[in-house]
Parts: structure tokens; sequence; C-alpha cells
């Protein structure tokens, strides 16, 4: 049995180098406060915390006071900012540069379709950290959709600008922009008054098509990611439409060895928060129960 690892998968560029920006500190810090989960992968997490890492709430950064904080890749909305600045917090900014990107486009775009009574509308998920950051530039006035009837939420006869959560899935996103438009439609609007924003990450949206290949290339797909990763979700229904033999697991323990038995070749792929070194760990514990199989 051979176990190849994909080697596009992986941490994408926002992740790695909060990550980096997280151990420069604690090299010399004993301690570093983090606003919500680094990444969302529990093993990381676990990993950072014996090195110092604290994760937080926002209840408990209310009480922090003259201490560093660490900005996750997701970004934050501008009430963080007025918060360190009351309580003297100096912030470690590892906020992903796309993101940041968007952040300022739905400001400017909320800025000037306000004027119009326009309506800025997210494709994401509700409650998390990077859209959370994305409202924020609306001042909390964005509609969040994820499913079609969340649409109902919108007023069609007025202007709608559309922007994505960087990590959606672009099948996901198009589909989306195709049912607003049939909104509009019927209700007798001007389609020239729907501006949508293909704001997925092109780092993310391009591991679409490779993972296809990949889960094609193999008998058996196992998928490593966080449960709580929005990325992961949408990669692993990817190789899962590609590969029916796909199992989605957080870490090796997870593993069983029936999913292996009388398997040629497994491929092991994982999300933008999944660490290379988990993805190892994984596929040297398949390498161990390939070699116990029976011929």
């Amino acid at each position: 049995m051979t176990v190849t690892i994909d080697k596009n998968s992986g941490y994408c560029f926002g992740v790695e180098f909060a990550i980096q920006m997280a151990e420069d500190e604690l090299a010399n810090e004993p301690t570093l406060y983090c606003l919500g989960d680094i990444v969302h992968n529990s093993m990381e997490v676990e990993r950072l915390h014996q090195q110092g890492l604290r994760i937080i709430g926002r209840e408990q950064l209310q009480e922090l006071h003259d201490c560093k904080v660490l900005i996750r890749a997701h970004g934050e909305p501008p009430e963080t900012y007025a918060l360190a600045l009351r309580n003297n917090l100096e912030l470690i900014d590892a906020s992903c540069p796309v993101v940041l990107k968007l952040q300022n486009r739905v400001k400017h775009a909320f800025d000037t379709t306000n004027r119009q009574q326009g309506q800025i509308v997210i494709y994401g998920e509700p409650g998390h950290a990077e859209v959370a950051g994305l409202n924020g530039q609306t001042g909390n006035r964005s509609i969040i959709v994820m499913k079609e009837e969340d649409l109902d939420q919108i007023d069609f006869t007025r202007p709608v600008t559309l922007f994505s959560q960087t990590t959606k899935s672009t099948k996901g996103f198009y589909r989306m922009k195709e049912l607003i438009e049939e909104r509009i439609t019927a209700a007798g609007g001007e389609l020239t008054s729907f501006d949508a924003n293909d704001s997925i990450c092109r780092q993310v949206s391009n591991r679409e098509p490779a993972l296809t290949r990949f889960a094609a290339q193999h008998d058996v797909i196992v998928f490593v990611s966080g449960r709580k990763s929005s990325n992961g979700k949408a990669l692993f229904g990817v190789v899962s439409q590609h590969n029916a033999r796909s199992y989605f697991v957080e870490n090796d323990e997870e593993l069983d060895e029936a999913w292996f038995q009388n398997v040629g070749s497994v491929g092991i792929c994982g999300a933008t928060s999944t660490p290379m070194w988990l993805m190892q760990r994984v596929a040297d514990r398949i390498a161990q129960i390939g070699e116990v199989q029976p011929a």
C-alpha cells in the first residue's frame, strides 16, 4: 500500500504568517494572549499552548490591560482596535493581507452604497471570525447569507453588493449570485443595481481543482482538518464528491483500520488550517496499519 501526502495541502500564507508571529513572540515572552483560536485545528492550538499561547474570548479581552494580544489571520472589526487603545493593549496584528484588503473593499462599498439605500450582503458563515470582522466594517449592518432561505432578508428592489468570506466554496458563491439575480428579476428590479464580488482567496479556490485530481488518483482519501474549520468543510466536500471512500479525521487517533483493508493507495490531504506535521503523523500511522494488513 502506498501512502501519499498532497503537496498542495497544508497552511495557506495567512495562517502560516500568524503562527510564525506567535512563535516569534513566544521565543521572548512566557505568555502571549490570542483572541480566539489562532487556527481551527485543536492539535496545533495545543502545541502552541505548550509554548505559552493562551486563547481568550471577547469577555476576557475586556478585562485585559497593559499586555500583548495576537490578532489572528481572520481579522477583527474596528471595535477591537478601539478597545485595545482604551486598555493599553499592544496588538500583534497577524491579520491576513487578503482579509485586510477585503475589509477595506467592504468598508468602501458600504460608505458608497449607503447613500443610495444599498445593502451589503456577505456570503459566509454566521458567527465566523472573518465574517464578524467584515460585518464590523458596515457597523454590523451587512446581511449574512449561507443558504437560499437567508436571502429572504434582502430587499431586492434596492441595490445589492455581494462579497464572499475568503474561504468559502467558489461553486457556492456563484450559486448564491445566481439565486440573487433570479430574485431581483422576479421582484422587478434592475440587474444593473447588483454588484457581485468574487472575493474568495485564490490560494483557497485554486485548491479545489487540484484536490479533485488528487482524490481521483487514490483508492482511499483521508482528509485531515479541525471540525471547526469552514475551509475544511468546504474542501472535504470537494474530495468526497470525487471519491466515495473519503474520510474526515482530526488526528491519527480517529483512523479506522477497516478503511485500509485490501487498498492499493491512500491519499492524505487537508485544509488551509491543517499543519503538515499532523498530516505526516496520520501518514505514518496508516503506513503502520498497512504493514500488518493480511495479504
